[in-house]
C-alpha cells in the first residue's frame, strides 16, 4: 500500500497514490464488516491504517474513520491504536483527533501495549525521526518539542495512569527522563555556550556606549562646562539613544547571567530558559540597533549645518548590519516560535472528523 505522509499543516493536492489508496479502500468497504475490523489475520485490523498513522497521513485516516468509527478501537500486533502510533511518531494532527471524539478518548488513552506502556509512556520515548515539524533546528527546540508533547498527553491521560508503571517497572516520567538525558545535556551545553558568547558581545557594547556618554561629539563648552550642542534636538536624540543602548545591553547581560546560573531542570527547558533566551537575544538586538542609531546621530550633530550628505550616507550604510543580523541570525525567531507558537498546535480550531465525507 502506498501511503504518503503530510508535511506539517500544509494541505497537499490529492496525488495519484492517494487516489489509488481511496479506490483500494472503497473495495475493502464492500467486504463484510468483520473483515474490515479484524483484517486477514482475524486478530488485527488492516495494516494500512497503521502505516497511514506512522506516516502521518491525516487526510486518509479522517476519511476512513468518518465511514467506520469503530476502526479507532482496533489495535495492531503491539496492541496499539492508530493514536498510539501517531504519538510514537509525533504526528500532532492525528493525535488532535482525540479532542473530537468526546469521552471515548478516556478509554483509548488507557490502552496498554504488549510492554505495558500506555500512551504517556510512548511520549517518554525519543522518536528516531522528528516528524510533523520538519523545520526543527537544534537540540534546544527538539527538547522543547518533546516536553510540549509530554505535557499535552499527560493532561489527556486520566490522573491514575500518569504514575502507572509498565512491565519494566518504569513510570512515564522516569522513562522520559532516561531517554532524554543526552538531549538535555546537549541543550544545557548549547545554552551555556550561547549565553557566554552573548554576554561578551553585550559587555563590549555596554563599554562602548558608556564611554561615548562622556566623550560626546562637539566636546564641552570651556566656560559653562555644558556640552557644546546641548540646545540641539539632534543632540538630545543622540544622548537618549546612547542611554537606551546601554540599558538594553546591561539587561541582556543580566538575563544571560541568569541562564548560566539556572538549575537546568526538565521543566526549565519548556518555559523558563526559552523565555530568558528570547528576552536576552531581543535586548541584545535592540542594544545593537540603538547603538548604530546613536552612531548615525553623532554625525548629524557634527555636520548638520555643513556637509549634510555625509551623515545621510553613513546612516544608510549603518542599516546594513541590522538587516544582515535579522536575515542571517535566525535563532531569535526560532526560539520565539518554539516558545510561543508551537503550544497552540494541540488546540485545533477546525474539526476534521465527520466533515464533508467523500463517500
Amino acid at each position: 500500500m502506498l501511503v504518503f505522509g503530510e508535511y506539517g499543516k500544509q494541505k497537499k493536492k490529492d496525488s495519484d497514490a492517494m487516489e489509488l489508496l481511496r479506490k483500494i479502500w472503497k473495495e475493502i468497504m464492500k467486504m463484510p464488516r468483520e473483515y474490515i475490523l479484524n483484517g486477514e489475520e482475524g486478530k488485527y485490523s488492516p495494516r494500512v491504517l497503521f502505516v497511514a498513522a506512522e506516516m502521518g497521513n491525516t487526510e486518509f485516516l479522517v476519511e476512513i474513520i468518518s465511514q467506520c468509527p469503530d476502526l479507532m478501537w482496533t489495535v495492531n500486533a503491539n496492541k496499539q491504536t492508530i493514536f498510539h502510533v501517531a504519538v510514537s511518531h509525533r504526528h500532532e494532527r492525528i493525535y488532535n483527533l482525540l479532542h473530537e471524539i468526546g469521552s471515548m478518548k478516556d478509554v483509548i488513552t488507557v490502552y496498554e501495549d504488549t510492554e505495558g506502556n500506555n500512551i504517556l509512556h510512548l511520549t517518554g520515548m525519543e522518536p528516531k525521526i522528528y516528524n510533523g515539524l520538519h523545520h526543527l533546528r537544534g537540540d534546544v527546540f527538539k527538547m522543547q518539542w518533546e516536553l510540549l508533547w509530554f505535557k499535552e498527553v499527560e493532561a489527556m491521560v486520566p490522573f491514575w495512569y500518569r504514575q502507572k508503571k509498565n512491565k519494566a517497572g518504569i513510570t512515564p516520567h522516569e522513562l522520559f527522563s532516561e531517554n532524554h538525558k543526552k538531549l538535555a545535556s546537549k541543550v544545557e551545553k548549547w545554552m551555556k555556550q550561547t549565553a557566554t558568547q552573548c554576554i561578551v558581545v553585550a559587555a563590549l557594547i555596554a563599554t562602548i556606549v558608556f564611554g561615548v556618554a562622556f566623550t560626546i561629539p562637539g566636546g564641552y563648552d570651556q566656560n559653562s562646562g555644558f556640552p557644546t550642542f546641548i540646545g540641539k534636538e539632534i543632540y538630545i536624540a543622540f544622548v537618549i539613544s546612547d542611554a537606551i543602548s546601554l540599558i538594553f545591553s546591561a539587561t541582556s547581560i543580566l538575563v544571560f547571567l541568569s541562564v548560566l546560573t539556572s538549575r537546568y531542570d526538565e521543566q526549565d527547558f519548556l518555559k523558563s530558559l526559552s523565555q530568558k533566551l528570547v528576552i536576552g537575544l531581543a535586548t541584545l538586538f535592540l542594544s545593537i540597533l540603538t547603538m548604530l542609531f546613536a552612531f548615525s546621530l553623532s554625525f548629524f550633530v557634527l555636520y548638520h549645518s555643513t556637509l549634510i550628505w555625509v551623515p545621510i550616507v553613513i546612516s544608510m550604510v549603518a542599516v546594513v548590519p541590522v538587516i544582515l543580523y535579522a536575515i542571517f541570525y535566525r535563532s531569535l525567531m526560532d526560539v520565539y516560535h518554539s516558545s510561543y507558537g508551537y503550544k497552540y498546535i494541540f488546540k485545533p480550531k477546525q474539526r476534521l472528523l465527520y466533515q464533508n465525507p467523500k463517500y
